[in-house]
């Protein structure tokens, strides 16, 4: 079982950058694919990126490609996601999830394990 607690949402300026934090409970937490995913107001939840256990491979959504950057510290049972020259667009509720497959993902569907999100809000 994985329990997961984002952090480091808030406002910003269009342009700015910030970092998500992805705290896991679990022994087995360095075992897991990890994932970000958003959901704006009335709109579905969205890929944003996912790190295989080892953190050697990782997956971007087409939007974030260059802008973010997903890593993970199997020590510190943390996975991050840096954000910059953000957009209004990125305003959502930013979610991290885990699996236990073996490929990455960026189906909402084949992960097993969700926090409960943070928000992160862009201004213009």
């Amino acid at each position: 079982q994985v329990q997961l607690v984002e952090s480091g949402g808030g406002l910003v300026q269009a342009g700015g950058s910030l970092r998500l934090s992805c705290a896991a409970t679990g022994r087995t937490f360095s075992s897991y694919p990890m994932g970000w995913f958003r959901q704006a107001p009335g709109k579905e939840r969205e890929f944003v990126a996912a790190i295989s256990w080892s953190g050697d491979s990782t997956y971007y959504g087409d939007s974030m490609k260059g802008r973010f950057t997903i890593s993970r510290d199997n020590a510190k049972n943390t996975v991050y996601l840096q954000m910059s020259s953000l957009k209004p667009e990125d305003t959502a509720v930013y979610y991290c999830a885990a699996h236990r497959r073996e490929v990455l993902t960026n189906y909402a569907w084949d992960y097993d394990y969700w926090g409960q999100g943070t928000q992160v809000t862009v201004s213009s």
